[in-house]
């Protein structure tokens, strides 16, 4: 599991998958989102604005990745 470290109380899901190199633009963050292919906390999750908090899970491609302070 790699950590995402976030000094905020949340950071949005597309946001927190460019942070964590897995995309390079906003827009491929949407593709990949609202194409089913990324679960957060365990379920399917299209909203690219979801917020993620300190302790949330997301898994892209077979990786799982958690935000920490």
């Amino acid at each position: 599991m790699t950590e995402i470290r976030i000094r905020d109380d949340f950071i949005k899901l597309g946001q927190a998958m460019k942070l964590a190199g897995l995309v390079d633009e906003g827009y491929e963050a949407k593709e990949v989102i609202q194409g089913g292919e990324v679960t957060v906390n365990g379920e399917v999750d299209t909203r690219r604005g979801r917020k993620l908090y300190v302790g949330d899970t997301f898994c892209y491609q077979n990786q799982t990745y958690q935000i920490v302070h």
